[in-house]
């Protein structure tokens, strides 16, 4: 069986994910909390996310939800403070919510166009603005923004959320540099094609698994989890010095 890292200063340090109930957001939740973290996390999914937070609990994990919707950012900042009140302010923010809805270019409305850049842009913004303030008082704060491979490989049918995507890593610089004196990190990391349950269900058939065995420079298939242990390392201790970076975990696939 494969033997992962453990990063003890992970160890009671306060986390809050985004769009934690399911997928690639309920992984990073069962992670962070594996390594011993305080974490609150938000969804919309409300079901989800109290069964899960339930669940690790149960198993000793310190481990909050609320039910959010992260393009009401009032509401959003506000379950930011509940999660300071409890655990401490955060010293890790992950900004994972996004949706990758399929759409046509040449049907997008402004209205569209706005609520996509909410879901998958906009919400990181105003999380970061909502934690860094604590993050500068303790001296120190690793910020990790979820981007894509979509629109460095241009994947067709998305291209709203592919705009969303590229603008991440725009934030992620402009962000290290407007943060950094203060002690606090902010990269990005990049997906590829991973085997969440959503992705299983609606698009990976035949024709995709050809796709992917054909792109990726590596056998097999990129889970979950594979992004979350990414993630620990950029939360941790262990990636002190590294700011304003992307971190592409998608098996060999994209030349970013």
């Amino acid at each position: 069986m494969p033997q992962f890292a453990s990063y003890p200063s992970l160890t009671g340090r306060p986390v809050v994910i985004s769009g934690g109930a399911l997928g690639i957001g309920e992984s990073l939740v069962r992670n962070f909390a594996a390594q011993g973290a305080k974490v609150g996390f938000v969804d919309i999914a409300a079901e989800a996310g109290e069964t899960l937070a339930d669940e690790l609990a149960a198993a000793g994990a310190t481990v909050r939800f609320i039910r959010c919707d992260v393009t009401d950012t009032q509401a959003y900042k506000a379950a930011i403070d509940g999660f300071a009140a409890a655990h401490g302010d955060a010293l890790a923010l992950v900004n994972n919510a996004a949706h990758d809805q399929r759409h046509d270019w040449d049907e997008v409305t402004p209205g569209y166009w706005d609520d996509r850049m909410a879901v998958n842009l906009k919400h990181a913004f105003f999380a970061i603005q909502a934690v860094a303030p604590g993050m500068a008082r303790a001296g120190k704060g690793s910020i990790i923004n979820f981007g894509s491979i979509s629109w460095m490989i241009m994947s067709p049918k998305i291209p709203v959320y592919e705009t969303a995507k590229a603008a991440t890593h725009g934030l992620t610089r402009a962000m290290a540099r407007e943060l950094g004196k203060s002690g606090i990190r902010v990269n990005t990391l990049a997906p590829g094609w991973v085997m969440t349950q959503r992705q299983l269900t609606h698009w990976v058939d035949a024709d995709a698994e050809r796709l992917i065995d054909e792109a990726q420079a590596l056998a097999g298939r990129v889970q979950p989890d594979d992004c979350a242990r990414m993630a620990l390392f950029l939360a941790s201790d262990d990636s002190a010095m590294i700011s304003a970076q992307q971190f592409i975990v998608d098996g060999g696939w994209a030349n970013g």
